[in-house]
């Protein structure tokens, strides 16, 4: 079972965040994080988001929610690629940082948004000017 869960936590884990991704996590792994890895693969990917009723959508969207709550930006950059390569759009993104910022924050809205910007641009996703007007 315990070989079942990594093998497919390793599928997850690159079809989520890119083959390039993991190869380099792995190949730099030292006797020091080596359980770690196999950890996070086995149980964050493998049971997580493989054994369970929500697609990877809706994981992405849990995680983007979560990692915004928790000021994490650099796995919030991570899981905002991986959410955008499992076909969450722009509008899906900005009603779930909405809600973190109404349940967790103006300072980690702000954040949250400030990095989802740059992601979204840097994965081509088109984000049309809508500037603020005030009357």
């Amino acid at each position: 079972m315990k070989n079942e869960l990594l093998k497919a936590g390793d599928e997850a884990r690159r079809a989520v965040v890119g083959d390039e991704r993991v190869d380099g996590l792995l190949k730099n792994t030292t006797e020091f994080d080596h359980d770690f890895q196999a950890l996070v693969t086995e149980y964050c990917w493998g049971k997580v988001w493989t054994e369970g009723v929500l697609d990877r959508k809706q994981h992405s969207l849990n995680n983007i929610c979560i990692l915004a709550a928790l000021n994490r930006s650099a796995e919030l950059t991570l899981h905002l690629r991986g959410a955008v390569r499992n076909g969450c759009t722009a509008e899906e993104i900005r009603d779930t940082l909405i809600q973190v910022t109404v349940y967790c924050g103006v300072p980690a809205g702000v954040e949250a948004f400030r990095i989802a910007r740059t992601v979204l641009a840097e994965e081509g996703v088109d984000l049309p000017a809508k500037p603020l007007t005030i009357a």
